[in-house]
């Protein structure tokens, strides 16, 4: 096994958040943190960059006891932020791994995409990713918890943040500042 890494007690924090999450809130709150749980996975499993990985785990963390404990009801600004950092980190994740199975090329590699493109793909990728999110909110929402706030003001702002986010990622990821150094 790899040396012990500092999103590692992230992924621990996940672990107990879906036992307590289930315990304390329900099947739904279970299901959420299961998710989470799964997700915090993802950058151990590809060897993300530390940063990447911490940041990551944290921020889907914070998203999902925000959605649980209705800091988003409290906090109505608060849902937007966690959508555009969400979206972008997530879309950073998803090229990273496109990176490290050879689908893509990092920004500073020798088979470089143009930076342009890099960005295109990953505020396309973060884009794509949002509206299935909205669609997930959505589905939850309808068939099974009306409390899951969805709307048309809702639905478009989380949009928008998540295009934002993803091309922030995008624009981060094409000077090559995100992925530096990483290789196939």
């Amino acid at each position: 096994m790899d040396r012990l890494v500092a999103a590692d007690g992230l992924r621990v924090v996940a672990l107990v958040s879906l036992l307590g999450g289930l315990a304390g809130y329900g099947w739904i709150a279970g299901a959420v943190f299961f998710l989470v749980l799964g997700g915090t996975m993802v950058p151990r499993a590809v060897g993300a960059p530390g940063a990447l990985d911490a940041t990551y785990c944290l921020t889907i963390l914070v998203a999902a006891w925000a959605a649980v404990l209705d800091w988003y009801l409290a906090v109505p600004w608060l849902d937007v932020v966690v959508h555009a950092a969400a979206t972008g980190l997530i879309a950073a994740l998803v090229q990273f791994v496109l990176v490290r199975v050879g689908m893509a090329s990092a920004a500073d590699t020798a088979l470089r995409l143009p930076r342009s493109a890099v960005m295109v793909m990953t505020t396309a990728t973060g884009t794509t990713l949002a509206v299935v999110w909205e669609l997930g909110e959505w589905f939850g929402h309808t068939y099974l918890d009306s409390r899951i706030q969805v709307g048309y003001d809702d639905t478009t702002g989380d949009l928008a943040a998540g295009m934002v986010g993803a091309l922030v990622a995008g624009v981060l990821l094409g000077s090559g500042l995100l992925l530096r150094g990483v290789r196939r």
